[in-house]
């Protein structure tokens, strides 16, 4: 038998870096081993498993990849606090927080600045709508490029919050574009929206779909590619 299968029971939970981190478990009927991940902002470590496996065998098998676990726990960027005079990121550029408690609630972009007023509590949930509202919107204009280059009907966009994945496209119908790509540089979310528009015609990763790709996408695949790979998690750092 496997050494760590053999070890007591594991409390659902496990330290990194000197931080108590849950497990949590999802079962998936058509899954057919064990996955293991950790959340892009570290709040948990994630397993999927076959609805045959036993829970804790899963929890043992996440204490016995702790050091793996540990090293992808510290790469993860730490939660920056969203408050007056800081500075957050708006399509690949930085941008200061100017509050003033008489200016008007709803935020307004002025050069490397975005002024609001209003409360000062629930100061980052008001840039996090705001921050929504211009991706949608700059989500909906890309889409209509590419779907244009593509030779496509224009399709609905939506926002999506997922934890991994920067989109989707499930059918014919909506393809979702996670919101935080609106605080990335404009050449990786175009990526990721030409990616998904690409989908709506070879529901794959086949030649003829990434021969696609690359005639309506204007820039490197791969230097996009690279840039969410190493920045990616650093997306998360902010609001929440």
């Amino acid at each position: 038998m496997i050494d760590w299968l053999k070890r007591a029971a594991f409390e659902p939970e496990i330290d990194l870096c000197g931080t108590v981190v849950p497990i949590t478990l999802r079962r998936h009927r058509t899954a057919k081993r064990l996955t293991l991940r950790l959340a892009p902002d570290g709040s948990e470590v994630r397993i999927t498993l076959p609805s045959w496996a036993r829970g804790q065998e899963a929890i043992a098998f996440a204490h016995a990849k702790a050091d793996w676990l540990a090293a992808q726990y510290a790469k993860v960027p730490r939660r920056e606090v969203v408050e007056p005079g800081s500075v957050f990121s708006y399509r690949g550029r930085a941008l200061r927080i100017d509050w003033q408690a008489k200016a008007p609630r709803r935020p307004v972009m002025e050069a490397d600045r975005v002024r609001l007023g209003g409360p000062r509590p629930g100061l980052d949930t008001r840039l996090k709508r705001w921050l929504e509202r211009e991706a949608l919107a700059v989500f909906e204009t890309d889409m209509a490029e590419y779907t244009a280059a593509a030779a496509l009907d224009p399709v609905p966009v939506a926002l999506s919050r997922a934890q991994r994945r920067w989109g989707s496209c499930s059918d014919k119908s909506r393809i979702r574009i996670n919101w935080r790509l609106i605080q990335a540089p404009d050449f990786v979310r175009r990526s990721v929206v030409a990616h998904e528009v690409a989908h709506l015609v070879h529901f794959d990763h086949s030649p003829a779909f990434h021969a696609l790709l690359v005639d309506i996408y204007e820039g490197e695949i791969g230097k996009a590619d690279r840039w969410l790979k190493e920045h990616g998690r650093s997306l998360y750092a902010s609001f929440g």
